[in-house]
């Protein structure tokens, strides 16, 4: 059983184990550094099996070594389908520190599309905000130019493409320093530390 801690430094919620149970999930709030894959990695880097020891569960869409936060995983090869199904149009929720201040054309632009050469974006919801309440340290940490400031945004995104935020962000004029996945459609990484996971009952409402 998982014995981290979450953010406000209570004992994390221990999860039951769920064997290849279908309709439940596991959620992993993924370290930065961190391969979304359970095989080993050639050269030595962490992977998903460092945290999560529950046989026969893969990640229901991928999160990259540089991201991190929550990353769904399950036993029941339908349900990944479903989460990771374009037609659910699950929404995906990201907290962007990017390197700049937005204004409010960046941030209208990020919500209308974007176009990156190979695609243009889907319409997204996209906002400044504060940075988030109770966010752990990054390790390694950020660099920081003192001479440029920097923000945080929050984009909710229904599609998945290979870096998508990253290449929007920086398509704007506003690159990405430090990417977290907060949600994935009815999931969300409260209460759970960099490393932590829980389990979780599939609302049959929502998938």
């Amino acid at each position: 059983m998982n014995a981290a801690t979450t953010r406000r430094g209570a004992p994390a919620r221990k999860p039951r184990a769920i064997g290849a149970a279908t309709g439940r999930v596991l959620l992993l709030n993924k370290p930065y550094g961190v391969l979304c894959q359970f095989t080993p990695d050639a050269s030595g880097k962490p992977t998903l099996a460092d945290f999560v020891r529950v046989p026969d569960v893969y990640a229901a869409g991928r999160l990259d070594a540089d991201s991190e936060g929550l990353v769904v995983l399950t036993a029941d090869g339908a349900l990944q389908a479903r989460i990771t199904s374009p037609r659910q149009k699950l929404a995906k929720i990201y907290w962007v520190q990017v390197e700049g201040s937005p204004s409010p054309a960046q941030i209208a632009a990020l919500a209308s599309g974007v176009a990156l050469g190979d695609l243009v974006t889907a319409p997204a919801r996209a906002r400044a905000m504060a940075e988030p309440r109770g966010l752990w340290e990054r390790v390694p940490p950020i660099r920081f130019r003192k001479a440029i400031p920097t923000a945080w945004l929050e984009l909710a995104l229904t599609e998945g493409k290979n870096r998508q935020v990253r290449r929007m962000t920086a398509a704007v004029g506003l690159p990405t320093l430090r990417l977290v996945r907060y949600a994935v459609g009815p999931w969300t990484l409260d209460g759970l530390a960099p490393g932590a996971w829980r389990a979780e009952a599939v609302d049959p409402r929502v998938l």
